[in-house]
């Protein structure tokens, strides 16, 4: 059953296709993370290692609440590495084992990739789609994501 809560059948559509690119997005950037995280080495390799854990934890979670809300609006969730990284835009680069000043930077690039493209279908999704519910989701989706930005900025700086 369809649900109806006041958003056109088009609308919950494009609102669950702009949901699925951004847990694609999330969902590339939880692996490089994990990745990132058993990868590390040298001097500060237990601070790194925890706080690669820290930020995949949160994006793990976030995970799944953007795929709880894809269901909510009667879609199916992607849930395969090969759908996440076809409808991603953040890049991946196998066999590539960065140092970790360089992972924070990936990290720190990829975060404020989403940040930007959060900040556009926020928009999108309150004036265009007429689903203020989506985007105050996205909101707080776009404030986690400013944290750990922060929290990797500060590391660089």
């Amino acid at each position: 059953m369809k649900p109806n809560i006041g958003i056109t059948p088009q609308n919950l559509t494009k609102v669950t296709e702009i949901l699925s690119a951004i847990l694609a997005d999330g969902m590339v950037l939880y692996i490089k993370t994990r990745k990132f995280h058993w990868n590390v080495a040298g001097e500060s390799f237990m601070e790194y290692h925890k706080l690669f854990e820290s930020h995949y934890k949160k994006l793990e979670e976030a995970a799944d609440e953007i795929a709880e809300r894809i269901s909510k609006f009667g879609a199916m969730a992607i849930g395969t590495t090969k759908e996440f990284s076809e409808m991603s835009q953040l890049k991946e680069f196998p066999g590539k084992y960065p140092s970790s000043s360089e992972m924070l930077k990936e990290l720190l690039i990829d975060h404020e990739t989403i940040i930007k493209t959060l900040r556009e279908k926020i928009d999108e999704c309150a004036d265009k789609l007429k689903d203020a519910g989506t985007a105050d989701f996205l909101t707080g989706l776009m404030e986690e994501h400013e944290t750990l930005a922060w929290t990797l900025r500060r590391y660089l700086s």
